[in-house]
Formats: structure tokens, sequence, C-alpha cells
């Protein structure tokens, strides 16, 4: 999977609000449905962007598919931003040594 996949899946509200239901409980594309006002054929494609992008799995269970939340699938999202984190890291730390080094 690339991060792009996530990253694309992550770009809409409504799926970053599925998300934020699927953290607290495994749902039904049935019980996703009854927290928006669309249609289930919308919501089913909403989480088959979430699926593609890795954010959540799906498995069968009798007659309804269960999406759950994948957190390892977040990692990949969560290290692009790390880049960024330690990139801005150091570029702090090398102003707060400047800046100290013209006060003294």
């Amino acid at each position: 999977m690339t991060a792009q996949a996530a990253f694309r899946a992550l770009a809409d509200p409504t799926r970053r609000d599925i998300l934020m239901m699927l953290a607290h409980q495994d749902m039904t594309i049935a019980e996703v449905a009854e927290n928006f006002d669309m249609t289930r054929a919308a919501v089913k494609k909403h989480l088959s962007v979430l699926s593609d992008g890795n954010l959540i799995t799906v498995r069968p269970e009798g007659r309804a598919r269960i999406n759950t939340l994948n957190p390892q699938g977040l990692k990949q999202v969560f290290d692009w931003f790390g880049y960024f984190d330690a990139f801005w890291d150091d570029r702090l730390s090398r102003l707060r040594a400047s800046i100290e080094k013209d006060m003294q």
C-alpha cells in the first residue's frame, strides 16, 4: 500500500468521521449508514476507499461485512509526518542555538 491511498482516504471529512466511529467499535455498513444522511451505496463507497487506503479491514460475518479500524494502516501516515517532525525539530534546534549564540 502507498501512503497516497491513505491520504486520499483521509482527504474526505465523512471518511474521517467513519474512522472515528470505527475507533470505538466495529460496524456493519448499515450501522455506519445510520449515522449519515446518505445511501448505503454511498457509505459503501466511502468504506471501499478507506479499505483501499488500508485504514480499515473488512471481514465477512454471515451475510454482514464487519468494518474494523486498522491502526497499522495509519502507520504510513504517521511515518510520513514523522519525517517533517524531525525536519522541523532540527531547524528549530539550529534557530535556538543561533539565537543563544547571538545573546552571548
